[in-house]
């Protein structure tokens, strides 16, 4: 009962998203004039649905995961935004052999944290995830991932968010 609940929950909120009106109905067809945290919240709220559809979560189990999950997708974006704002400073030409070499041992430092995050999270989601949901919801965020660049890379879909199979 609590997996069909979970379920409607889910198609309902991907009903919501489907039926709203694109953004060339709404304003002109630039999406950077919407504001970044709107468009990452719409990208959030189908990721959940996404995965929700693809992860049986009983309700216990959602209780408990989505919190660890939320705390591990803020870490892991806090890290990738360091990271990148560390490679843009390499490109600036005025900086010496000693601070080149000090931003890549930063970056080194940075993709080693990115890993432990990323192992500590594994070990937290199968304290609460069965070894399978949990290979289930990795595959999951890779098809997401997947989906999401192929629809930015089709501008007829570009508006359209990632639906679960």
């Amino acid at each position: 009962m609590n997996a069909l609940r979970l379920f409607l929950c889910s198609s309902a909120c991907l009903l919501a998203l489907a039926h709203q009106p694109t953004q060339a109905q709404v304003r002109p067809r630039n999406r950077l004039t919407q504001p970044a945290g709107k468009r990452l919240s719409q990208l959030d709220n189908a990721r959940i649905a996404f995965i929700t559809a693809r992860v049986v979560l009983t309700q216990d189990q959602a209780q408990r995961f989505w919190p660890v999950y939320n705390e591990f997708i803020t870490k892991r974006r806090d890290l990738n935004r360091s990271a990148r704002l560390l490679r843009r400073a390499i490109d600036n030409p005025s900086l010496s052999d000693a601070q080149l070499r000090e931003n890549f041992n930063q970056d080194f430092a940075l993709r080693q944290q990115q890993l432990t995050l990323e192992k500590d999270y594994f070990e937290q989601a199968q304290r609460v995830l069965s070894l399978r949901q949990v290979a289930q919801l990795y595959q999951a965020e890779r098809d997401f991932t997947k989906e999401v660049l192929r629809r930015v890379a089709d501008p007829t879909q570009a508006d359209a968010l990632p639906a679960p199979r």
